[in-house]
């Protein structure tokens, strides 16, 4: 007699729980050898898994992509170090019996008419960016991909049907699972380690969030010591000013400061937190998957979603030590 299974409904594929009959089963098929039972919670088991339990915690690795690169691998040493583990940035037994899932890594989304109906072309220009009603997300590639912390390159990996020129709000897709599942507090001092290219909040004893974060390519324009937030703005507008841009032809010929709308392709990001140095301050970028790879222009930019939990976490006055 052949075992009695009751079949419920999953992410990816029908999973079963079987009876055992009294006889021997014989051996699983092929079939039967695909199907797997998830309960969590449960350790995680891949560069991909850990990622997104870490962004749940707040400890970014910056863009998902599924990679155990050096910002995950630096996320990960933030994590064990929290944990009283060995902070060695490897993924192995011990870290994966700590680090683990508390519900199922991937998720389904589908994005709605008026998202779809928000999308606009990003002007390549300074004038026509100001000229725009927003600088909202171009594609819904874009979308998608800043919404869940991960990289366009991954959305497309789990996503492989999809024609991402005709997505429709009847458009299932595979992301990754990010909700945030602890609540982190008010952070009590930031530290940016201009070496380690992070920025970490504490609370009194312990580092609350951390993120990968791109610094000033000019060494000598990169502040140093104590700072403090002197402004916390969500959703700037940002005013360009050519003057401060000299190595750009576009930026000679233009004989005015331009103003230009808030959204996620500002280049600022979604998040303005200023520094008491003039011009200096924390924000978020128009291409979170280059945060922590390349340098920015002066300030310190992180990932749109790092931005916006840093915005909770930050209040005026609040102390940013640099260190080299």
């Amino acid at each position: 007699m052949r075992p009695f299974c009751l079949a419920l409904p999953a992410l990816a594929a029908a999973l079963f729980f079987c009876l055992p009959a009294a006889a021997s089963p014989p051996p699983p098929s092929d079939a039967d050898q695909a199907v797997r039972v998830e309960i969590y919670p449960r350790p995680v088991e891949s560069w991909l898994e850990a990622q997104i339990a870490l962004a749940r915690m707040d400890y970014s690795c910056g863009a998902i992509d599924g990679v155990g690169g050096y910002q995950s691998s630096t996320a990960l040493k933030a994590f064990q170090d929290h944990e009283g583990i060995r902070a060695n940035g490897q993924l192995n037994s011990e870290t994966r019996e700590s680090l683990v899932l508390t519900s199922a890594p991937l998720t389904q989304m589908t994005l709605s008419a008026a998202d779809l109906a928000s999308l606009q072309p990003l002007s390549p220009h300074w004038i026509g960016k100001s000229e725009q009603t927003a600088l909202a997300y171009e594609t819904a590639l874009e979308m998608v991909a800043e919404r869940t912390h991960a990289n366009p390159k991954l959305i497309r990996q789990l996503n492989p049907g999809v024609d991402w020129s005709a997505v429709t709000p009847a458009t299932q897709l595979t992301v990754p699972a990010v909700a945030r599942t602890t609540a982190r507090g008010t952070a009590e001092r930031l530290h940016i380690s201009l070496g380690d290219h992070v920025l970490e909040a504490f609370d009194a004893d312990n580092v609350i969030a951390h993120f990968p974060v791109s610094i000033g390519h000019i060494a000598e324009k990169r502040p140093n010591g104590e700072l403090h937030v002197t402004a916390i703005i969500p959703d700037p507008d940002y005013t360009f000013d050519p003057a401060n841009f000299p190595e750009s032809a576009e930026a000679r010929a233009i004989d005015h400061k331009l103003v230009l709308p808030p959204g996620p392709n500002n280049p600022v990001g979604v998040a303005w937190i200023g520094l008491d140095r003039p011009g200096y301050g924390i924000h978020g970028t128009p291409i979170p998957e280059q945060v922590g790879r390349t340098e920015s222009h002066g300030c310190f930019r992180l990932t749109n979603w790092d931005a916006r939990i840093l915005v909770e976490l930050a209040w005026e006055g609040l102390p940013v030590d640099v260190d080299p």
